[in-house]
């Protein structure tokens, strides 16, 4: 990770890996460092570890913009690395770190708790088995996650059969697939409330089409590269079309305007 000044009173967080890193951490994908970083940023602003007007993530970078001292925040980010890095690398070890206390406060009432726990634990594992199994593309898949924003989608968009073709499946895979993957917003571009979905395996990577076209309506679920997205206006775009929703995410008059913002957990599901 490699910190840039932006003006007076903004940082840039390079989350591309230099040549000499190490092959570790080499091999995780950008997206992943971008998301850490963004999170432990959130934590460290709502603590008030951080000041900082903006959090802005992209595909490869993070801006903080409105800082009182870009130097002494600086000097901040340098200290955090090393933890950003271990939640990636090994995300067990993190996690029984972030658990900890609430561990310790739940000893009070461990009993209602623990059998609390193992009965999601088992509703959720049973879920994944049917998901696995190929359950009903639509059907809640038991995961109990009220954070998650779902969305309906109409799985009828005209470059599902090229998708199919490039996953080497059939349609009907492709539309499993999509509703099976909890997606997450990795930041969002390109257009007012544009969400970019991380979720998918990488080798799931597609083409742009070569030649964009003019109108893309409102709603259209799309695949791009490693993303999916959903197109909050129509505009001109080159996403291969998957299916379309009818979820409005832009309203200049909602408090945040994007409906999808940075960090949000999606779901999608047959409409």
């Amino acid at each position: 990770m490699r910190i840039r000044p932006v003006g007076a009173h903004a940082l840039l967080l390079d989350c591309t890996a230099p040549a000499d890193t190490a092959e570790a951490v080499a091999d995780i994908p950008e997206a992943a460092f971008v998301e850490a970083w963004r999170a432990e940023l959130w934590r460290r602003r709502e603590r008030g570890d951080l000041i900082a007007v903006e959090i802005v993530p992209a595909a490869r970078t993070v801006l903080l913009d409105g800082l009182p001292d870009p130097t002494t925040t600086a000097e901040q980010l340098t200290r955090w690395t090393s933890a950003v890095t271990a939640a990636i690398t090994r995300p067990n070890q993190a996690d029984t770190k972030a658990h900890a206390h609430a561990e310790a406060e739940a000893k009070s009432h461990a009993g209602t708790n623990a059998a609390a726990d193992v009965h999601a634990q088992d509703h959720n594992a049973t879920a994944e088995d049917r998901a696995d199994d190929g359950a009903d593309d639509g059907v809640d898949d038991g995961v109990d996650d009220a954070a998650d924003v779902v969305v309906p989608v109409t799985f009828d968009g005209p470059d599902l059969p090229a998708v199919a073709e490039h996953w080497g499946v059939d349609v009907p895979a492709v539309r499993h697939r999509l509703t099976s993957t909890r997606f997450r917003v990795a930041f969002c571009g390109f257009a007012p409330g544009f969400p970019y979905l991380t979720g998918l395996p990488a080798e799931l990577a597609l083409p742009r089409l070569a030649t964009p076209r003019p109108r893309v309506p409102a709603g259209s679920v799309a695949l791009a590269g490693p993303y999916a997205g959903i197109y909050p206006g129509a505009s001109p775009g080159g996403w291969l079309l998957v299916g379309r929703t009818d979820l409005v995410l832009f309203d200049v008059t909602a408090d945040p305007p994007a409906r999808l913002g940075p960090g949000t957990t999606v779901r999608m599901v047959v409409a």
